[in-house]
């Protein structure tokens, strides 16, 4: 199971290095939208994961490949970057692809993230507000690069952030110092318009959240985090077995299926290939 301590420590000379955008890819700046948005982009794949460790059994899960998504939310009155990779950009070299081997699992990204966002218009430096389903290192490997974004965060979240060892923090120490939200265990409106609403569902993590969005054309939609890494895990009687609380997520999952029946949304498990083949990806975008 890929979690963030042995990845951060792989990563962070790499993140060290990582290199400030320059002034003149930032210069495209993306007109205004009148409806809401979803840039999807590929941020990577994760191999060798064994689907045991998330309370399946086998034959439970034919692929177990996991992908790495990253979005951007887009609305009227701003935009929301939420989850930003596994391999940060200092990482690619020569516009080549990026790998890396941890433990049984192999980690590869195709494009670095930050040039996409800037031939997008949207650079980072411009993005109103920051969040992660979770702090997970497969989630936020170019969190420093949004630290002049609003955050938006649960305390328990951050406080465990903060508490890991140093080196495990180097993927996103910037944020210690940017202007942060400190969310409630509750719903919470981002954009005051019900559109764009992160839901609390701790478990994985202290503080992990899932995003419901209502999308013009698609409806509504629950981009779950890692509330559930496989489909399979939909139909699971117990809790992955690292997880922070393990009763705690398998009550957000209640929680959370009560919702996906009520609201009828569509569910987006971030780490399934399925999903994200379906799904429109960067430049284009989910509306």
């Amino acid at each position: 199971m890929i979690k963030h301590r042995n990845l951060c420590a792989a990563l962070v000379s790499l993140i060290a290095l990582s290199p400030a955008m320059p002034s003149s890819l930032a210069q495209k700046i993306a007109a205004p939208v009148t409806s809401l948005r979803v840039y999807l982009f590929d941020c990577g794949l994760i191999k060798g994961e064994d689907p045991a460790s998330y309370g399946l059994k086998k034959g439970d899960v034919k692929d177990p490949d996991m992908v790495v998504p990253c979005y951007l939310v887009v609305h009227p009155k701003g935009t929301l970057m939420w989850d930003v990779g596994v391999i940060p950009d200092s990482a690619f070299q020569a516009g080549k692809p990026a790998a890396l081997s941890l433990d049984s699992d192999k980690v590869t990204s195709p494009k670095p993230l930050l040039p996409q966002l800037v031939a997008l218009g949207y650079p980072p430096q411009n993005i109103t507000y920051v969040a992660f389903s979770h702090y997970h290192s497969d989630h936020i490997a170019n969190a420093n690069a949004f630290a002049g974004s609003t955050w938006l965060v649960h305390p328990a979240e951050r406080e465990a952030m903060f508490a890991a060892k140093p080196d495990q923090q180097s993927a996103y120490d910037r944020l210690r110092h940017s202007k942060t939200v400190n969310l409630p265990d509750a719903d919470y409106d981002v954009f005051g318009d019900g559109t764009v609403v992160i839901k609390y569902a701790p478990g994985h993590t202290p503080g992990h959240q899932v995003l419901a969005l209502k999308l013009p054309k698609t409806g509504p939609v629950l981009i779950a985090g890692d509330l559930w890494h496989y489909a399979a895990e939909r139909n699971a009687s117990r809790a992955p077995g690292d997880e922070a609380n393990g009763q705690q997520t398998l009550a957000s999952r209640t929680a959370m299926e009560a919702y996906l029946k009520q609201s009828g949304a569509q569910l987006w498990i971030e780490h399934d290939p399925k999903t994200f083949q379906r799904l429109k990806k960067a430049p284009d975008y989910n509306q």
